[in-house]
């Protein structure tokens, strides 16, 4: 099938390398001549906003996209066209925290305490009934720890309106968790659902540096949680294709943070980890294949993410069971440019491959 890519990142990029074996061909529409993807497909050039959805809608058979923030007015004309997968649905929602959460509470899935903000005066109230400490977060258009402000004490208020700039947000309760978890599912156009195991993130200043897969001491009763999550937000979604769901692992159990519509960077690992990659799964779902198995192929693995210069890559070739992969990205302060993927038959040998990564990893 022709499978068009809305955006042309690293995300685009790893979805064409895992679909090319099953004989797909890909378009991606790009915002300049030197994205990730820009040389493994047609492009279709975003200033030329009109005729490029207008070519990438002759092009393909299914569309599908790299981002929540892809505009959904623009998902909706495409789709009276071509099959968008996932629907506009799953990107209305998870693209604004303020619908992510009322789907939490409809669904009976725990989160933490939040409330809309809209002013210096909304904020003040929401303060007042959810208490400090907790972060505001603009309801839309924040990643990697952009766009938040987390607030301790009253002074702070005002502070943290001002850095909203106006924007609509978000105020939730400072959630103290024990680690940061995500659970990655597919769901194909028949219904069928498969399951990732719960991954255990580490983040630094907002962007994750490090996953390990799977989460060391993950007790399967919160496995069958997550995935009772998971499936709930699914189905509710009619969702086809790979669905992200982070969340807070705390003493009382699972609270879920967000949601994303797309393959996702704690995923990476699944590349050379697990029997299927959560890529490969994704296309699979969104062109109507029967989804693969996506059970480990390693007792114990890590994604470590470059993040601003590439470094010495060479120590990484080096290495056994452990994966380079670059994303024909210029190097730039806090910026995504590649990833590694680390294999091990025990967890003495992960920790140890990992310290050799040192240099990838915050100090």
């Amino acid at each position: 099938m022709n499978i068009g890519v809305i955006g042309a990142g690293q995300l685009g990029r790893m979805l064409a390398l895992s679909g090319y074996p099953l004989n797909h061909r890909f378009g991606f529409t790009t915002k300049s001549d030197d994205e990730s993807s820009s040389m493994l497909g047609l492009t279709f050039n975003e200033k030329e906003c009109q005729k490029s959805f207008k070519s990438i809608i002759s092009f393909a058979d299914v569309i599908t996209y790299e981002s929540e923030n892809t505009d959904v007015e623009i998902i909706k004309k495409i789709s009276k066209k071509v099959q968008v997968f996932p629907s506009e649905k799953s990107l209305f929602i998870s693209q604004h925290r303020c619908r992510e959460k009322n789907l939490f509470d409809k669904l009976n899935i725990p989160c933490a305490p939040n409330q809309r903000v809209n002013s210096l005066s909304d904020l003040k109230i929401a303060v007042e009934n959810i208490r400090l400490p907790a972060i505001l977060k603009t309801a839309t258009d924040g990643y990697d720890g952009k766009g938040q402000f987390v607030i301790h004490d009253n002074n702070q208020i005002e502070s943290a309106w001002q850095s909203m700039n106006g924007n609509e947000s978000i105020l939730e309760g400072l959630v103290n968790f024990k680690r940061e978890l995500s659970l990655i599912a597919v769901r194909s156009r028949n219904n069928d659902h498969k399951y990732y195991p719960l991954v255990e993130n580490i983040h630094h200043n907002g962007i994750l540096r490090k996953t390990i897969a799977p989460a060391n001491r993950i007790d399967p009763q919160i496995q069958e949680t997550a995935e009772n999550y998971m499936q709930k937000m699914l189905d509710e979604l009619d969702h086809v294709g790979v669905l992200t769901i982070e969340l807070f692992e705390t003493e009382d159990g699972l609270l879920v943070n967000e949601i994303a519509p797309r393959v996702h960077n704690s995923g990476h690992w699944t590349i050379d980890g697990a029997i299927t990659s959560q890529f490969e799964n994704h296309i699979r779902a969104i062109t109507g294949m029967p989804l693969g198995e996506t059970t480990p192929i390693h007792k114990f693995c890590a994604m470590v993410n470059i993040i601003g210069t590439i470094g010495d890559f060479n120590l990484v070739l080096k290495m056994s069971n452990t994966h380079l992969h670059l994303y024909d990205k210029k190097e730039r302060l806090d910026r995504k440019i590649g990833h590694i993927n680390v294999n091990a038959s025990s967890l003495d040998e992960l920790e140890e491959k990992l310290t050799q990564l040192n240099q990838y990893l915050p100090r």
